[in-house]
């Protein structure tokens, strides 16, 4: 068998159907458009979401998602250096990578006083809450705050 043997199988060439060629065709006078009416006639809004005039759904409806303009900041729960780290370590941005708490940092790390903290560790972040610089004070901790 070659190339020029080939040969569409049964159905897989559809003729295209020619509306407007007469009576005969089949499809004449109104090329299969019925009678009158807005659906009928050239140019009609026949398009994706047109709805008659009324304000079309995706109109209709709100946008999603935002842009957001502040800056984002890498969280780290007060719960997750109980879980992670031993009495005395260094809570850094390195640390943190290597523990698996974050992955990227963007402007920079954020903590919070979700949980409890038992454990003496220094910890340097670009911000900490209030209740998250208690938490680790209180454990006998100190804050170093980043720039």
């Amino acid at each position: 068998m070659s190339l020029s043997e080939l040969k569409a199988p049964r159905g897989a060439k559809k003729r295209r159907k020619r509306v407007g060629r007469g009576q005969g065709s089949g499809f004449g006078t109104t090329a299969g458009r019925g009678n009158k009416g807005q659906k009928s006639r050239t140019g009609n809004m026949n398009i994706a979401g047109f709805e008659g005039g009324q304000m079309p759904l995706q109109r209709r409806l709100a946008k999603r998602g935002f842009r957001h303009e502040g800056k984002i900041y890498a969280i780290v729960k007060v719960s997750d250096l109980e879980a992670k780290f031993e009495a005395g370590e260094c809570v850094d941005e390195a640390a943190l990578k290597d523990k698996g708490i974050i992955r990227k940092v963007r402007d920079g790390i954020k903590v919070l006083g979700n949980g409890e903290l038992a454990k003496k560790l220094t910890v340097k972040a670009h911000k900490v809450t209030s209740g998250a610089r208690s938490k680790i004070e209180q454990a006998g901790g100190s804050v170093e705050l980043l720039s």
